[in-house]
């Protein structure tokens, strides 16, 4: 799996979802809405820590400075 997203990228992403976790949790608390956040930001959560994201490669961006292919 290559790595497309970036340090800056990755840090805005933990500090969404670190919010969405917070609000789905919190905030709206068993509803629909709640539960939608807890899922972005889970999603939002594995792509920072992995380090790829799948829309990313679908649109061909890379937010990551290296220039070849791991």
């Amino acid at each position: 799996m290559n790595t497309n997203v970036g340090v800056i990228d990755r840090l805005i992403r933990l500090l969404l979802a670190s919010v969405m976790f917070y609000s789905g949790l919190y905030l709206y608390s068993g509803t629909a809405l709640g539960t939608g956040l807890v899922i972005a930001g889970g999603v939002l959560l594995v792509t920072a820590l992995v380090g790829f994201c799948g829309l990313y490669q679908l649109l061909g961006i890379r937010t990551n400075n290296t220039n070849e292919y791991s």
